[in-house]
């Protein structure tokens, strides 16, 4: 049942979604022609021209025929056409999406491992130097914006060492599918995921190390500490079960922050991702384009939060005892 509620709520979300995405384009000041053909451009077309150019995006009709026309388009995956590339959004957010995926997915994956692993640690060293040492490392680079990361690692990595390429996602004179065409992007994906990993750790670090510490002090804790059970049984068996909670509920709810880091460091390292489309979106006023970009990150974000909800009880261990 609360997982029927859950998803209730969730939709309720993605109405309110949609309904943001349709208006926000009509509520901004001036008319529909001056996002679509630019200010200068609408200027100079005549009254049949105006009302061609509204009757060919749909924009004649009343709103309430509109927005049922535009539900049915994202029913249909029709999303409407971008106007600088005169190409389908959809067509260009598929070309676009994976690139974003996998650069996110790797700083997320990196940034769960080190953060857990390291609050694991630092909480099993609490109050040493080694814990210290870890804090500091983790606050000196959680302080930092991800775009002045990647900068220090172009100039570190590929301007002074040479190490590694500096831009784009893959070699251009090599066969798409090979193994050297993977070895190149392999090579340019490591700069901006370590950029947004070196970001997210400490936040990660952090919520584990606090959940490792609050659940020593549980009844739990001490009871099979009375019972006889070895430091590492007690840390690693009891603690770190149930510290996992509000790691996993901060991983999911981080999500949009991580997001937003990714499309900013995709222009640093002219990573072919939604973030370097937003910004050629935006120069050229192209607003079904940033329609759809902006559709395809809530969705994503509400979808990863949703899954995380309902999941939430299979990790629980406090579920599972009932379940037994």
């Amino acid at each position: 049942m609360k997982a029927l509620v859950t998803t209730g709520q969730y939709l309720s979300l993605l109405l309110l979604l949609l309904l943001i995405n349709f208006a926000l384009p009509r509520l901004a000041p001036g008319t529909p022609l001056n996002y679509l053909l630019g200010g200068e451009d609408a200027a100079t077309l005549s009254h049949s021209q105006r009302q061609q150019v509204l009757q060919e995006f749909g924009l004649h009709l009343p709103l309430t025929q509109q927005f049922q026309n535009y539900l049915a388009g994202m029913f249909d995956g029709d999303l409407g056409h971008s106007v600088s590339l005169g190409l389908p959004v959809s067509e260009i957010l598929s070309d676009r999406v994976g690139w974003t995926l996998l650069l996110m997915g790797t700083a997320w994956l990196l940034s769960s491992l080190i953060g857990v692993i390291g609050g694991v640690i630092s909480a099993r060293h609490y109050g040493r130097a080694t814990d210290l040492g870890i804090l500091s490392l983790v606050l000196v680079s959680s302080a930092m914006p991800p775009f002045w990361i990647g900068m220090l690692l172009i100039i570190l990595l590929s301007v002074t060492l040479d190490w590694l390429p500096s831009f784009g996602a893959y070699p251009l004179a090599v066969a798409t599918g090979s193994s050297d065409y993977w070895w190149g992007v392999s090579q340019r994906l490591i700069m901006p995921a370590l950029s947004i990993t070196l970001v997210h750790t400490g936040s990660v670090l952090l919520t584990t190390r606090s959940a490792m510490l609050l659940a020593l002090q549980q009844d739990y804790v001490q009871f099979a500490r009375a019972q006889g059970a070895s430091e590492t049984r007690i840390f690693f068996h009891h603690a770190l079960r149930n510290a996992l909670l509000p790691v996993y509920t901060h991983l999911s709810v981080s999500l949009g922050a991580m997001l937003s880091g990714a499309l900013i460091v995709e222009t640093v390292f002219a990573w072919p991702g939604i973030g370097s489309l937003i910004v050629d979106a935006v120069h050229a006023r192209d607003y079904p384009l940033l329609q759809g970009i902006f559709l395809i990150t809530g969705l994503s974000i509400i979808l990863a939060n949703w899954l995380a909800e309902i999941s939430y009880p299979l990790i629980d261990p406090r579920q599972g005892g009932r379940r037994r």
